[in-house]
């Protein structure tokens, strides 16, 4: 068990370090050694190795660098965090080999289960898709957390086996995917009748379903904790939620989404402009519409300068006293956006 070190003689854990130890330590600290007989209040400092005798007269005492007495503590707190860590994997591995039996002989058909780290969840996708036979649907926004060539890669492996199967494959991007040489180039290597691709202006977050029978759903923003669901009312309230979005977006073969309306204002800043108004801040809004933060500020900048304004606060004023929002910027074949 780990511990943080008690005094006997003067009762207390380093990490509730008594006040005349915190001033002697940091006066040691200053002054480079303080006598001995000033330690006297606070022994705790020496059974704890923060003071130790000076070599040269024993009547001071040296102070241990806070760095070293830090890395001292910190190295067996570290050393069984890693043996915690090599047993859970030695763990995973043993029960590895009975996860396939499990979902199909337990009725898992009720379970929400937590993933942590890349490879549960990978491995996890990878036995979905594996038994996917019929539709797989996915919400898949853009996200600058890893390099969108290892994202196509990874989605190019995945989805070659399910479509050489026949499996059918929906996804949905943000229009920015339009924008997006490698996303193009992907799409375009599956561009058939069991395969579409549409999208629309915002998402918010990763979705992955198999079947009617799974769904996948991640639950921090990292990406390395996600959901397995496999309960049959919530993976058919996420399916209702997809068609939902399915049907407002737009196919990736339409015209461009960001056309300039009369006033000025592109369909992307209209979407900008709504998410300021609702308060969010420029990385969320980045976010969510599939931009980098870079671009999504030149668009705030342009939209601004569109609507007159001079600050941030304005802006956001002018937003709502414009009627901007409550006009309609279509899209391709009149969809709205």
């Amino acid at each position: 068990m780990i511990s943080n070190g008690t005094n006997a003689t003067h009762p207390h854990a380093v990490t509730e370090l008594c006040e005349d130890g915190r001033r002697l330590y940091a006066d040691a600290l200053r002054r480079g050694r303080i006598p001995r007989t000033d330690a006297e209040s606070a022994p705790c400092l020496t059974e704890f190795a923060l003071l130790r005798p000076d070599p040269d007269d024993a009547k001071w005492l040296l102070p241990a660098p806070p760095a070293i007495a830090l890395a001292q503590r910190l190295n067996p707190i570290e050393r069984e965090i890693t043996e915690h860590r090599r047993l859970s994997i030695a763990l995973s591995e043993v029960f590895e080999p009975f996860m396939a039996l499990g979902v199909q002989n337990t009725a898992p058909t009720h379970s929400i289960s937590v993933l942590e780290g890349l490879d549960r969840i990978n491995a996890a996708l990878d036995l979905a898709t594996s038994q996917c036979r019929t539709e797989m649907l996915t919400v898949q926004p853009s996200s600058s957390a890893r390099s969108a060539e290892n994202r196509l890669l990874e989605a190019l492996e995945r989805d070659k086996p399910l479509i050489e199967r026949g499996v059918r494959i929906r996804t949905l991007y943000q229009h920015t995917a339009r924008y997006n040489p490698e996303r193009l180039a992907y799409v375009d290597q599956f561009a058939n009748g069991k395969v579409e691709y549409r999208t629309i202006d915002e998402l918010v977050e990763r979705l992955i379903i198999c079947d009617e029978a799974v769904a996948f759903i991640p639950i921090r923003e990292d990406r390395q904790v996600a959901l397995e669901i496999r309960h049959p009312g919530l993976v058919r309230y996420l399916i209702k939620v997809f068609e939902f979005i399915w049907s407002r977006a737009v196919p990736l073969t339409a015209g461009a989404p960001y056309e300039t309306a009369p006033d000025g204002i592109t369909g992307i800043q209209h979407s900008i402009a709504k998410l300021l108004v609702e308060g969010h801040v420029d990385e969320a809004i980045a976010r969510r519409l599939g931009m980098n933060v870079r671009t999504c500020r030149a668009h705030i900048a342009k939209l601004a300068t569109a609507l007159g304004s001079g600050s941030r606060a304005q802006l956001g004023y002018l937003i709502a006293q414009s009627g901007i929002l409550e006009q309609d910027h279509r899209g391709p074949r009149g969809r709205s956006h």
